[in-house]
């Protein structure tokens, strides 16, 4: 059995609580970035999902975003009825999330974390998200993910 780093021990945990039999997967290399990601995996980077931290009415927000898109801020904003959305900050990440940025998990955080997850991931039937480090990733369905955040379903772009 492979040893996991501590944050995607936490992350692997969250899994089993939440009954995701996905296995978290040790990457050679840093897959970072959804291109890196999905060029790892062999995949298309639309079934990456990308966890991207912002900072909303002074609170974490994370989105999960197909890897095939960007985030617009304003118009996600408007669409949840909240305050100006803007990225957050490297250290803000590591203290919302206990992981640092390129490999931001969707779970395994030190408090649950309000979440948005975007629509156009439920069109792979598999999907792949960063499991605590850039080096580390695993599978899961679009519905799993929705159950395993909590999130709300969006358009993001």
């Amino acid at each position: 059995m492979t040893v996991l780093p501590a944050r995607s021990q936490l992350v692997h945990d969250a899994l089993r609580a939440a009954g995701i039999p996905g296995d978290i997967v040790v990457l050679p290399d840093a897959a970072a970035t959804a291109v890196l990601a999905a060029e790892a995996l062999g995949v298309e980077v639309g079934a990456i999902a990308n966890s991207l931290v912002f900072m909303c009415d002074g609170e974490p927000l994370l989105v999960m975003t197909s890897g095939a898109h960007r985030v617009d801020t304003a118009a996600l904003a408007e669409r949840l009825g909240r305050g100006r959305i803007q990225r957050a900050n490297p250290e803000q990440v590591r203290e919302a999330t206990g992981q640092a940025i390129g490999g931001v998990a969707p779970a395994g955080h030190p408090a649950p974390l309000t979440t948005v997850v975007d629509e156009e991931l439920a069109r792979y039937p598999e999907i792949w998200a960063a499991g605590g480090t850039p080096h580390t990733v695993f599978p899961l369905t679009y519905d799993e993910l929705v159950r395993l955040t909590g999130g709300t379903v969006s358009k993001v772009d």
